[in-house]
């Protein structure tokens, strides 16, 4: 229990104060109102950490942050349900345990007897208070009730008069009322929210799930899904409505899947939006990928690569033509790898012409075409049109079937530099994906010049990364790291408590010279091609990514998760 005390006495007691000042801050307040100890902060005599230290020590109150996470609320205790958050912030409290009767509460004015009457009063339970900043405080607590409270306020403001029988159903409103309601304001504030705090969260993309009983709403960041606060599901249908008008789909149609997209503006930046949608049993589901550019940096120099990687990387695309392949699983960067490699070669010198599905990157200075499969515009009908377009340099988004992959090492055999993606674990693996398909193994040989296999493993916080000392039998009986001290995740407010933040490129650079490309002609089985390539000093994606285990910029868990298969 917090007894009655003056704050001045304790710091004058401490000596971090003068009599002086004491005496010139009790008249400035008696002028002008306010707590003691603000005023003291204002007028320069002491700071606010000085303040919270001497009151942790006098008043035996224990002192949290942010960064040392105890300001962190226990889930699945009702919390919010104690204490709301308009009290809350009106306040600055925020309630982080319950146990039995008793309730902790981080506070930033512990002296203050009346708010923590109040709090025993609104709650029914004793306060045991922590003390903390007003900055960490504020943050806390809309970290705590912020995404949520937004959600909830767009929520409630729409259909209160509506029960959930009266949505469940895909025919249950008509295409005139589902378009009237979709535009209504709280739907539009709705969907402007979850956009906005997804591009705020460095998210890539927004997944709206209908299930039975509720809509899920689930944010990727650096390619790991979290869950986040959902709207009701009677909002389903407008809301999913509203973003399929947005981004100029049929809303009529539910039966099949559709495509589209749309541009928003924040903080002064233009971020392209794409919407990709399929019916599911309970009705619509919608994914959102965002594109900032922003974000992304489209110069091999940001991407990760280490040095020996970067150079072989330019030793290959340098070739005045030739078939160059970036590999992968969906999700591994490879896409930004192209529009980078594209961005150095970019020239007014050079043409430079791209068919993608779809364009995610608009870039200066380039061709892009986008594929429109129901008209007839596929990646092998715009290929053959683009080598009577004099190129230099032809991009192919992804090589999917037999007749593109022709063409690419068709083209790369005509003099042309040829760019392309394939769905392969590792960098040898595309070799045999290409001759599985039907390419022959001496035009494959002549064209193929580089093979890139990436992943992007999530880079550690800097700010909270905790070091270790690895192991052995913790380790693949494949992986040696030698007498290392690495790093594993802890979290803190920089990260927002994932341990996590951002991501970088790990790579298998295969570069083929005239002994690699023999043994393609030779149809060689892909381990030899691979042990022929690490003789010349092409490191495995699981040698990369310890590398940057041993830097201490990602875990050793991230790296194995992604590289072992």
């Amino acid at each position: 229990m917090v007894k009655h005390i003056k704050i001045g006495e304790i710091l004058l007691k401490e000596g971090l104060i003068t009599e002086e000042q004491l005496k010139e801050a009790i008249e400035h307040q008696a002028k002008e109102g306010g707590k003691l100890g603000e005023i003291l902060i204002k007028l320069g005599y002491i700071t606010e950490e000085q303040i919270i230290i001497v009151l942790s020590k006098q008043l035996s109150i224990p002192y949290a942050t942010l960064g040392s996470g105890g300001l962190e609320p226990a889930a699945d205790q009702n919390l919010k349900e104690l204490i709301p958050y308009e009290f809350a912030i009106r306040n600055l409290v925020l309630p982080i345990a319950r146990n039995l009767n008793s309730l902790t509460i981080a506070l930033y004015d512990p002296l203050d007897l009346i708010l923590i009457d109040n709090l025993k009063k609104l709650t029914g339970c004793e306060i045991n208070p922590i003390i903390t900043s007003r900055q960490d405080l504020l943050k806390a607590i809309e970290k705590y009730y912020g995404r949520e409270r937004m959600l909830r306020t767009a929520i409630e403001a729409t259909y209160q008069q509506e029960t959930p029988e009266e949505t469940d159903s895909e025919d249950a409103l008509s295409l005139d009322k589902l378009i009237a309601k979709s535009e209504e304001a709280p739907v539009v504030k709705l969907v402007d929210l979850i956009i906005k705090q997804a591009i705020e969260d460095n998210a890539s993309d927004i997944h709206i799930e209908p299930q039975r009983d509720k809509l899920s709403l689930r944010y990727r960041i650096d390619g790991v899904l979290y869950e986040v606060p959902p709207p009701s599901k009677n909002l389903q249908l407008p809301l999913i409505s509203r973003i399929k008008i947005l981004s100029k789909m049929n809303i009529a149609e539910k039966r099949l899947p559709q495509d589209g997209g749309f541009t928003v503006r924040t903080e002064n930046k233009l971020v392209d939006l794409r919407t990709a949608t399929i019916p599911t049993i309970y009705g619509e589901k919608v994914v959102i990928r965002i594109l900032d550019r922003s974000r992304v940096p489209l110069e091999l120099e940001k991407l990760g690569f280490s040095p020996q990687e970067l150079r072989l990387i330019r030793k290959g695309i340098a070739f005045p033509y030739g078939l160059i392949l970036l590999t992968g699983p969906t999700g591994s960067g490879k896409s930004t790898t192209l529009y980078a490699v594209l961005n150095e070669l970019n020239s007014p010198k050079k043409n430079i012409i791209t068919i993608e599905d779809p364009v995610e990157y608009r870039l200066d200075g380039i061709n892009q075409v986008q594929v429109k499969p129901e008209i007839g515009l596929t990646f092998a009908n715009v290929l053959r049109s683009f080598l009577r377009q004099d190129p230099d340099i032809i991009m192919v988004g992804e090589t999917r079937d037999l007749e593109t992959a022709e063409i690419c090492v068709r083209a790369a055999l005509t003099g042309h530099t040829v760019f392309s993606s394939l769905h392969t674990n590792n960098s040898v693996v595309a070799i045999t994906r290409l001759i599985d398909m039907g390419i022959p193994p001496y035009l494959l040989a002549s064209a193929l010049r580089l093979v890139v296999a990436q992943r992007l493993p999530r880079k550690l916080c800097p700010a909270c990364k905790e070091p270790y000392e690895a192991k052995k039998e913790m380790l693949p009986p494949e992986v040696e790291l030698g007498p290392a001290v690495i790093y594993k995740p802890k979290g803190c407010k920089e990260c927002n408590y994932i341990g996590f933040k951002g991501r970088t490129a790990i790579g298998e650079i295969l570069l083929l010279d005239e002994e690699l490309q023999e043994a393609v002609y030779k149809r060689v089985f892909s381990s030899e091609i691979m042990k022929l390539a690490r003789g010349k000093g092409t490191q495995t994606l699981l040698e990369s990514g310890l590398r940057k285990v041993r830097e201490g910029i990602t875990s050793l868990e991230e790296v194995l998760s992604i590289t072992t298969f």
